[in-house]
């Protein structure tokens, strides 16, 4: 087996400001033709930003699609021109307005592989200062410090359904638990 599929076409179905979608039409390894549809994203960057009480900064913020408020950690779109760790320093001081030192990559996500190309690059640090948070327009965040043993425990139990925060939180703890953060 190759576990390979061919592009044989390409049809655009839809431009947005932050997604796109296409039809393509695809060569399976047996030769016969399917379909897939493709929402391409430019992807995202995560950040789990510890005080120095092991505190995680956390953001609450309406969700649209889910038409509920949503505990998470601050992230957001990868901007052209900057590579993830800038977009994640970036997203880190507008929405809660803190400043990270010692950054740590936690890898990449894909979190729904069988219809979008996007990845999320995960990041955790040590906050070094705080100033005020500076929010894009038409964003409106409250922010909340968590204990991480508190936070895992959250992840553990249900209730924060956020799959790239979960993911961040836990890889966090383990760090922490392996003393890989200072």
């Amino acid at each position: 087996m190759k576990l390979f599929e061919k592009t044989i076409s390409s049809d655009s179905i839809f431009e947005g400001r932050v997604l796109h979608v296409c039809r393509d039409t695809v060569e399976l390894e047996d030769g016969s033709q399917s379909f897939r549809e493709i929402v391409q994203h430019p992807g995202g960057v995560c950040v789990a930003a510890l005080t120095e009480h092991n505190e995680l900064l956390f953001v609450r913020q309406f969700r649209y699609p889910y038409h509920e408020v949503v505990l998470e950690l601050p992230a957001g779109k990868l901007e052209k021109g900057q590579t993830p760790l800038e977009n994640g320093k970036r997203e880190l001081l507008e929405e809660t307005g803190a400043i990270g030192r010692e950054y740590i990559t936690l890898g990449q996500v894909y979190p729904s592989p069988g219809y979008t190309d996007e990845i999320i690059h995960l990041y955790c640090c040590r906050i070094s200062d705080m100033t005020q948070e500076q929010p894009d327009e038409g964003e409106f965040v409250k922010i909340e410090r968590i204990p991480l043993q508190k936070a895992v425990e959250m992840v553990l139990n249900n209730e924060i359904p956020d799959a790239k925060t979960q993911i961040a939180v836990l890889k966090t703890a383990a760090l922490l638990q392996r003393s890989q953060v200072e």
